[in-house]
């Protein structure tokens, strides 16, 4: 007769890997510690041991159902699972039975974890309402789509919703390391390793998801010998096209940067396009790029076109609310329009020259007439008492008025171009430098 646990063992080897080094506790999941980090939001709900019904929202191979899993052990509750691509409503009616029956016999909780939750239609969705409100199960359900456009509002009412992010390289690499070194659950009996370059292009390629990290690295395992070296090559293997050489920290990323940025400097819409998707299907973080479109905005284009900032601030905003690939194609919209707006690097030349006038200055205090003056003894050694409210002057300017420190001669700092909107900023500079030549020459 075979062992029960002979049975069990032989069942977690036959196991995929991403399966086997699924975490058993808390300490071991690795990633969200904005949520399960001391004195975060998920960390309170275990510690307080008040669950709650919640949504677990993030892309997938994040560990979702994992933390369900470890969710019910920290609460000493029975785990139900039903998937939403694979069950109906008897499926739903027997995870409720079973819910009841056992908080009947033990006196416990049941969670009832629902994967892929948006799959069902509104009338399932409504199914679990009845059975959230008497505390017949806390509600879990996971989602890789934004729940408030793909979740009922009355069951989405009832929830807390948790974003859980993409794992960073960081934890992918420990993920690795620890299936490498792992002789119970992962590849430790045959004394792998793996290359630096090699491990560097498995974690990009994997776009933070655990599972189709840990998944390529199982079948690249395979194409070399016990206590071999997994290299570039066993990758390319498995990865195939998808196999991308985007370190964010070598040659290859700062050449794709320096193009994007040089296009766009250009105004060639269609090469700058080309780059940032060249960046994005590289694994490069789209945040990174929505970062350095803002700095396009501000250095190249400035105030030539002011509505190009906006753009980029809201394709950011975009691409951290909704992810990808709605996101990617805000910042899309964001690059194409910097590569067609007028340009003009005066804003970012004058940056230049102020912080280089400061640096070189060896020191100088705020005029007088600029002080303010809350107090009587301020008031009394003559802070502020020469300054001209400028709102109280023809067309709100004071002209001949001085605002650089005692000393120093008037610096012009600002240059606009002939382009775009600094064409009429340009002129307006020039109107109202005459009206302080004028004021000065007559005092």
């Amino acid at each position: 007769m075979t062992d029960l646990f002979d049975s069990q063992a032989s069942a977690l080897q036959a196991a995929p890997l991403a399966a086997r080094m699924r975490p058993q506790t808390l300490e071991q999941y690795l990633g969200q510690q904005h949520l399960l980090g001391r004195g975060r939001a998920l960390r309170k709900v275990l510690e307080q041991n008040q669950p709650h019904s919640m949504l677990l929202w993030g892309p997938p191979g994040v560990g979702k159902t994992t933390l369900a899993r470890l969710l019910a052990n920290e609460i000493d509750a029975q785990f139900l699972s039903v998937s939403a691509v694979l069950s109906g409503v008897k499926e739903l009616r027997s995870a409720i039975e079973q819910a009841k029956q056992y908080r009947i016999a033990n006196n416990k909780r049941s969670i009832l974890f629902v994967d892929e939750v948006h799959r069902f239609n509104k009338a399932q969705q409504d199914a679990f309402l009845p059975y959230v409100e008497d505390g017949t199960v806390i509600f879990v359900g996971a989602t890789t789509e934004n729940p408030s456009f793909e979740v009922n509002n009355a069951l989405l009412s009832r929830c807390r919703t948790y974003v859980l992010k993409a794992l960073d390289d960081a934890a992918l690499k420990t993920l690795v390391v620890q299936a490498l070194a792992d002789v119970e659950r992962g590849l430790g009996e045959r004394q792998l390793s793996i290359a630096d370059e090699a491990l560097e292009c498995l974690v990009k390629s994997s776009g933070g998801d655990a599972r189709a990290c840990l998944n390529v690295l199982e079948i690249a395992s395979d194409l070399v010998d016990d206590a071999a070296e997994i290299g570039l090559e066993e990758l390319a293997d498995v990865i195939g096209d998808g196999l991308r050489m985007f370190d964010k920290g070598g040659d290859i990323f700062y050449e794709q940067i320096s193009a994007l940025h040089k296009s766009v400097r250009g105004s060639d819409a269609d090469a700058s396009l080309f780059w940032m998707m060249a960046m994005l299907d590289g694994g490069c973080d789209p945040l990174y790029v929505a970062r350095r479109l803002l700095r396009i905005a501000s250095e190249d284009i400035g105030n030539a076109d002011p509505r190009a900032l906006q753009l980029c601030l809201n394709a950011w905003d975009v691409q951290e609310r909704l992810g990808s690939p709605e996101g990617e194609l805000a910042l899309a919209q964001a690059v194409l329009y910097l590569a067609a707006a007028p340009k003009s690097n005066a804003v970012y030349n004058a940056f230049k020259s102020a912080r280089a006038d400061i640096h070189q200055s060896p020191g100088f205090d705020v005029p007088v007439h600029l002080r303010n003056a809350p107090s009587k003894l301020m008031k009394e050694l003559g802070y502020g008492r020469e300054y001209r409210y400028a709102h109280n002057e023809p067309g709100a300017f004071a002209a001949g008025e001085f605002y650089f420190p005692d000393g120093w001669e008037e610096r012009s700092y600002y240059q606009p171009v002939e382009r775009g909107l600094e064409i009429k900023i340009s002129e307006k500079m020039r109107s109202l430098r005459e009206l302080n030549h004028k004021a000065r020459s007559n005092s």
